[in-house]
């Protein structure tokens, strides 16, 4: 969720912020690292979704404790791996980086697209997987959770579209020293004010499909998931354009 720059002067202006990246790491490295880190995420929300529903039945309790290891979680992450890869661990802002970078000469290539995703969807699947394992639960259950109804879809619009817009306004703005802190911070807001409490990841959504517990979601309810997330992944960068303009950094101011 962080920036992937091929220069040794600045990140590329246009793609997600946090520390900045010196040099480009070879592209093996940064896919490992894109699937370590989802598959981290992915632990860490099912993990502690499991851990919470066992601790308590009060599903207020269950929600707050799942989102607090989310948020530090995810922050943790950022900051230790976006320096490699850019801590993406989303194949919606892999994309969304692709599309504003892909006329600068540091942009994403479809190249760096075919090694990121399919890293992230299966960091995602293991990262379920490996929840379940610690918690003495079956490795593979198919989630019954289901969250077809129209107001999630909705909410993952939103969730989406607010993850990006911030991610895209906060690089154009040129304030990527905040990204670790500020991504996991909204994370953590949308877990409860949106209805679908905030996936806002394709690859999070089918990693928590392989597991039928608190964070679960049931495969026939993927495809209108992964669906709204690109969506909001449209209106996110629509966003950035209105707020922020359509006009470049000047890449010399942030030497």
């Amino acid at each position: 969720m962080t920036i992937d720059a091929d220069a040794a002067d600045m990140p590329d202006p246009a793609l997600p912020p946090g520390p900045a990246v010196a040099h480009r790491q070879p592209l093996h490295q940064r896919a490992a690292a894109e699937l370590v880190g989802t598959a981290a995420l992915v632990a860490v929300v099912v993990g502690s979704g499991i851990q919470a529903t066992e601790l308590t039945k009060d599903v207020a309790l269950q929600l707050l404790a799942n989102s607090t290891a989310t948020v530090f979680g995810l922050g943790v992450l950022i900051a230790l791996l976006g320096p490699v890869s850019g801590a993406h661990f989303n194949p919606v802002v892999t994309l969304a980086d692709w599309w504003t970078g892909r006329r600068t000469p540091h942009g994403l290539t479809g190249r760096d697209i075919a090694a990121y995703v399919p890293a992230q969807i299966a960091g995602a699947i293991l990262g379920a997987i490996l929840a379940d394992a610690m918690f003495g639960k079956q490795l593979v259950q198919w989630s019954t959770h289901d969250r077809s109804a129209g107001h999630l879809l909705l909410g993952e619009v939103v969730a989406t579209a607010g993850l990006v817009f911030l991610i895209f306004g906060l690089a154009k703005k040129d304030q990527l020293r905040f990204a670790a802190v500020a991504v996991a911070s909204y994370i953590g807001a949308a877990y409860w004010f949106t209805s679908s409490t905030s996936f806002a990841n394709p690859a999070v959504a089918i990693g928590r499909a392989f597991t039928d517990t608190f964070a679960g979601i049931k495969p026939s309810s993927l495809p209108g998931f992964v669906g709204m997330e690109l969506v909001g992944g449209v209106v996110g960068l629509a966003l950035v354009a209105l707020v922020f303009g359509t006009e470049r950094r000047n890449r010399a101011q942030a030497d």
